[in-house]
């Protein structure tokens, strides 16, 4: 992640505010108004003339005054920016933040003072707050924001609830591994009246698409999320609930003066577009440190998925190690309870034997501690700065390239300040690291650059539970391109290829996608580890296209284009590795579904397709022939019901 170049134009203009100032993006299509009327201040933002957010609250409540009313506004501020960077773990490799800045500087009654801050891109708007030292203060605790977010009547929502703490299985939520809704009112209450978890999708009906997140928390500040709806509010900033982490820790942030608030995010247009393929998220963060090594990208398999907690064995983590060989996979995740099951006196034994295979081990750990009761081991092992140096020097000493860490406490500052600490210490030891029963990333890719992903959906283990979820599969992975994974990396947890999830394949719960669906989902799942769940039966009994695909496909992307789809029904998103474009389809509906796709990046070409085919008495399965993309880029595929599709060609 090394920094390309940067530059800023025309810093520093400064001008009186008087009644409202108005802030375009670059391409002059989107417009941000900021007021102060009777001492309170809001915005609204307007994109090609039409309002997507109505005039909306914005303030702090710090321990040393109320920052919501009574404000005045003293200056504002203009300038440019325009820097361009390159990545290596998210949606594409080079990526271009350009906007204009607003700085407007207000204060309240009793002298005490604030900047909001707005950056205006063609796609993006985000805020936040800068808290200057203040007489008498120079650490502070921001107990509660005042930012709304109020969008115009007749939208309905894409929203995942926020879970009471301290609740379900071993006391783990909030884990962010709750059920989506689609198409709902903007009025329904969350579940737990404890609010959504962010990012939130919204549909403002002929005027667009708007997504609202937050990027640039780490152990600065608490994660937040959105609250139920207010009828004169709309949507407002929430801050943790009080009981998360076992009550541990403030629900505000605590902070030094002076201090910057988090990005609230905004991401918007006439379609989906800009909802896929933003980078805000990293746009405006930078790296919090220089990697003390370079980490290798590749795919993953797991046995836990199917085969759980008794294949926690030598015998079968070899024959794990010896699948990923013949692959052509770079790793293998040993999951809970293997310094049980294999112990830690022959781990060593099983990384060199790896090694030897030219394949690397990734680790398990309980990240307790005492956030929650999860019981699995190894846990008490990583939650003090003692014991986590000792671990991850042994890890570091025998050749593991990474960890998952799971079982986490909330969204306090107390524990985004623990995320910080495991990824900053990880890499003074040369570990990539995966979080599982997590929060969502906030622009994590870019900040530290051992992060990896993050599980923080209702990901594919569910599977292995519950019939439910594999009815639903269809559904849950023809959301997440728009939500989920739009704003960060994703670890969903695998292809799955098995027909029945079990370990002889013939019994428990029965997948109902096609596999060519299952194979198209490794690309619309984006996380540069990416968990392909092969299984040592499946090498005997996929078809040998299906089979030769599986060993070829990329986990890392240059470029990301959203191509059609809508959240919950369907999706289709082409990817480019190098010069090949990896066009991944999704038919999330149990109705078969004609799609003319535009793919200009592959006009009058010959390409690559496999496509599920209905069968009689079975599952879809692929199809492999050459198709051909018209002069004008339009291709016409059939995709049967939870069926996919896969086409490549070569950039033209």
């Amino acid at each position: 992640m090394k920094r390309f170049y940067a530059f800023v134009l025309a810093a520093g203009i400064c001008c009186c505010f008087y009644g409202k100032e108005i802030v375009t993006s670059p391409d002059g299509k989107m417009e941000v108004t900021l007021q102060v009327e009777r001492g309170r201040m809001a915005y609204s933002v307007a994109h090609d003339g039409k309002l997507f957010v109505l005039p909306s609250s914005l303030g702090l409540v710090t321990d040393f005054g109320d920052l919501t009313q009574g404000l005045t506004l003293k200056e504002v501020r203009h300038r440019k920016v325009a820097e361009r960077y390159n990545m290596t773990r998210s949606k594409t490799s080079k990526a271009l933040y350009e906007a204009n800045i607003v700085e407007a500087d207000v204060e309240n009654g009793q002298g005490q003072k604030m900047t909001v801050e707005f950056s205006v891109g063609n796609s993006d708007v985000a805020f936040r707050y800068h808290i200057p030292q203040q007489q008498g203060h120079r650490a502070s605790v921001i107990k509660s924001e005042m930012s709304c977010f109020r969008l115009p009547n007749g939208t309905t929502t894409f929203l995942c609830p926020q879970t009471a703490p301290m609740t379900g299985w071993e006391r783990t939520k909030p884990s962010y591994e709750e059920d989506y809704t689609a198409d709902a009112p903007m009025n329904v209450r969350s579940r737990d009246g404890e609010g959504f978890s962010l990012p939130c999708l919204f549909h403002l009906g002929e005027t667009g698409w708007l997504m609202v997140s937050e990027t640039g928390v780490a152990a600065n500040y608490c994660a937040s999320h959105l609250s139920d709806y207010d009828g004169e509010r709309g949507y407002s900033v929430a801050y943790p609930a009080e009981g998360e982490n076992n009550g541990v820790g403030i629900t505000g942030a605590a902070v030094g003066l002076p201090a910057y608030t988090p990005w609230r995010t905004l991401t918007l247009g006439p379609t989906l577009k800009p909802v896929v393929e933003t980078t805000v998220m990293y746009d405006l963060v930078k790296p919090l440190y220089e990697p003390h090594q370079t980490y290798k990208p590749g795919r993953y398999v797991w046995s836990w998925l199917l085969w759980q907690d008794a294949s926690m064995n030598w015998d079968d983590q070899v024959r794990f190690v010896d699948l990923a060989a013949v692959m052509g996979y770079e790793y293998v995740l040993v999951d809970a309870l293997w310094d049980e099951g294999i112990g830690r006196d022959r781990m060593p034994e099983l990384v060199k034997y790896a090694e030897g295979k030219g394949v690397g081990i990734l680790l398990w750990y309980n990240s307790n501690g005492a956030a929650n009761d999860a019981p699995q081991s190894p846990r008490n092992v990583l939650n003090t700065p003692t014991a986590r140096e000792r671990e991850m020097a042994w890890l570091e000493k025998i050749g593991v390239k990474g960890m998952k860490i799971d079982f986490f406490g909330g969204d306090k500052q107390e524990t985004m300040a623990y995320y910080e600490a495991l990824l900053s210490d990880a890499d003074r030891h040369g570990l990539q690291v995966i979080f599982h029963g997590c929060t969502i990333p906030r622009g994590w890719e870019r900040m530290f650059p051992n992060y990896v992903a993050s599980e923080a959906c209702l990901a594919s283990e569910n599977l292995y539970f519950e019939q439910r979820h594999c009815d639903a599969e269809g559904f849950e992975l023809t959301i997440h391109p728009f939500l989920r994974n739009a704003i960060g990396s994703m670890d969903w947890g695998g292809t799955i290829m098995n027909k029945r999830m079990s370990r002889d394949n013939q019994s428990r719960h029965f997948r109902r996608t096609g596999d060519v669906f299952e194979m198209a989902s490794a690309i619309m799942n984006q996380s540069s580890l990416n968990c392909i769940a092969i299984y040592p039966n499946n090498l005997d009994e996929l078809p040998a296209d299906e089979l030769e695909w599986l060993k070829t496909v990329p986990t890392t992307w240059d470029e990301t284009r959203f191509i059609d789809g809508y959240p919950g029904r369907y999706a289709v998103l082409a990817r480019r590795h190098g010069s090949r474009w990896y066009i991944a389809a999704l038919n999330g509906t149990n109705e078969p579904i004609k799609l003319t796709l535009q793919l200009p990046m592959l006009a009058g070409q010959k390409v690559d397709a496999i496509i599920d085919q209905k069968q009689k008495s079975d599952l879809p399965q692929g199809e492999k022939k050459q198709m051909s993309v018209s002069k004008s880029g339009i291709i016409n595929i059939t995709l049967p019901s939870l069926g996919g599709g896969i086409i490549e060609g070569n950039d033209a």
